[in-house]
């Protein structure tokens, strides 16, 4: 049974209270006088997070162009049907005016974890400014100024970024948030939220797309099934960015060979890398058609088997790069740690597992067995932490100085409830339905070649497991980097360029539909830039 099929009913009771007018701020880009600022109706009893604040803001971006757009930071009360406050979604709107006779398509972006803020997605990817991490190592001590994103999107839709409770500034009302943390009851929790949203702000005719990274990649289709069956609400468009479809593939015990197969190809791209060349399906076709082939094949046959070791050895070692001693002591099955130190072992540097390409040094290199925090994810929570918090000051004017921000939460990890069904979670299953009962959703599927996290691998061989009623909606794209390959100039471009062609299509298919009857007077439409 699909897991959404499963949704906690209790999260499904609760309903959003109407957010309370935003409190307008004059934002320093734009001096000059400023109306009193009244404080705005604060809704039910014990609320902690301040009225919500709205900036007019504006961003030139690097090929000349100045995008002017309206910015909100604030949360939606999430009360039960008593009307008693259970939670406050914290989230960042940004809007842009529509283009006359013309509803402007409107994003809700989650990040994953469990447990992650949505300012990988805002200051990384997708919105107006960014905060530059690129390089093949990142120092949490860097500066956190913010420089306007080439990357974002917001000149072709609106953008809200949400932060599931116990993210970010989102807080269960009596500071338990485990309610929240499982794959029924957050799952239900978003949809609602992205209802009331939708709501509040009279956007409920808009075209409607999401975009989710890693486990939020994985509440897409449970989302997106919530708020077409119970909700009535569809969306246009999907995007997947680094998702996990279905952990059972990724989350196999070490005498499975599975992992090992969804991973060489990752291994190959970056040695690709390391040897100049850049990573393409061209280039990987050799390495995927092993990897499912004769690699599986002698894995099968066990470490034992001598012989299919040293197939294995012969192949492997070329493909990744790795010295064959190496590759012939773990017979061929690499484990992720022992490559995270193996790469540049002669430097004393460790990689990262979400990105090959980037490193840091090793504290402990003469250690028999490996203890290191990552060099991408670890080294990014102090400047990715710092400058949301100096955006939500300074820039959106919402300042919380008494609550902690909370950019990737191990109380929200480590509490997470995964079910206690026999299989994995999945949502292969949900992805097949919201396709099947919607013949004009698209869904873009994106993943960096080096991640060994969530390997891009993984989601080529589950999506071939899709019918015939996808094809042409659903696609796959992949890109040099890896979990965050967005952090990547030329890869940010190519990603932007692929998802803008999925809105243009998405856009036109819908329009199409809408199209008045022959003879009937027809407003001329543009197609989205």
């Amino acid at each position: 049974m699909p897991l959404s099929k499963r949704l906690a009913h209790a999260a499904l009771a609760l309903t959003l209270v109407a957010a309370p007018l935003p409190l307008r701020a004059q934002d320093a880009h734009h001096p000059g006088p400023q109306a009193e600022a009244k404080p705005a109706p604060r809704g039910p009893e014990g609320r902690r997070l301040p009225p919500d604040s709205t900036t007019r803001q504006s961003v030139k971006l690097p090929d000349g162009r100045s995008l002017d757009f309206t910015a909100t930071a604030g949360s939606l009360p999430l009360v039960d049907e008593a009307g008693k406050l259970q939670a406050e979604i914290a989230y960042v709107a940004y809007t842009m005016a529509p283009e006359a006779g013309r509803e402007r398509p409107v994003t809700f972006a989650i990040n994953g974890g469990p447990g992650a803020a949505s300012a990988y997605l805002n200051l990384g990817a997708i919105g107006p400014w960014r905060l530059p991490t690129g390089g093949a190592s990142i120092s949490p001590s860097q500066a956190v100024t913010l420089t306007p994103n080439d990357g974002t999107w917001l000149d072709f839709t609106d953008l809200v970024f949400i932060d599931p409770v116990g993210t970010g500034y989102s807080r269960a009302s009596d500071g338990n948030g485990k309610t929240y943390w499982s794959i029924d009851s957050d799952a239900a929790t978003l949809a609602a939220v992205i209802a009331r949203y939708l709501r509040v702000n009279d956007r409920m005719a808009s075209p409607k797309f999401y975009v989710g990274e890693s486990y939020g990649g994985f509440r897409g289709p449970l989302i997106t099934e919530k708020l077409q069956e119970e909700i009535g609400i569809g969306l246009s468009g999907m995007v997947l960015l680094s998702p996990v479809l279905d952990f059972g593939w990724l989350e196999t015990p070490r005498a499975n060979p599975w992992g090992y197969v969804l991973k060489l190809p990752s291994l190959a791209a970056g040695a690709l890398e390391r040897a100049g060349t850049m990573p393409d399906p061209a280039l990987l076709s050799d390495a995927e058609a092993y990897a499912a082939g004769p690699y599986l094949t002698d894995l099968l046959k066990g470490p034992s088997d001598k012989a299919a070791v040293a197939r294995m050895t012969d192949k492997v070692a070329p493909l990744t790069g790795f010295d064959p001693a190496f590759v012939r002591a773990q017979a061929a099955r690499l484990s992720t740690r022992s490559i995270q130190r193996e790469i540049d072992r002669t430097e004393g540097r460790v990689t990262s597992a979400y990105d090959t390409g980037i490193t840091g040094w090793d504290p402990n290199p003469d250690a028999a067995q490996p203890s290191f925090e990552d060099p991408q994810l670890t080294a990014l929570q102090a400047p990715l932490t710092s400058a949301m918090l100096d955006l939500y000051a300074r820039t959106l004017k919402w300042p919380l100085p008494n609550l902690r921000y909370e950019l990737l939460s191990n109380a929200v990890n480590r509490g997470w409830s995964w079910g206690s069904g026999r299989q994995a979670p999945e949502v292969l299953s949900n992805l097949k339905g919201v396709l099947a009962l919607d013949g004009q959703l698209r869904v873009l599927v994106a993943h960096g070649f080096t991640d060994l996290v969530t390997p891009y691998y993984a989601s080529k061989l589950l999506l071939a497991q899709v019918p015939a009623y996808g094809a042409g909606r659903l696609s796959l794209a992949v890109y040099p980097g890896g979990h965050m390959f967005y952090s990547r100039d030329d890869s940010r471009a190519a990603f932007k360029r692929d998802v803008q062609r999925l809105y243009q299509d998405a856009l036109k298919a819908r329009d199409s539909r809408s199209a008045p009857p022959a003879g009937a007077p027809v407003e001329q439409l543009k197609d989205t830039p």
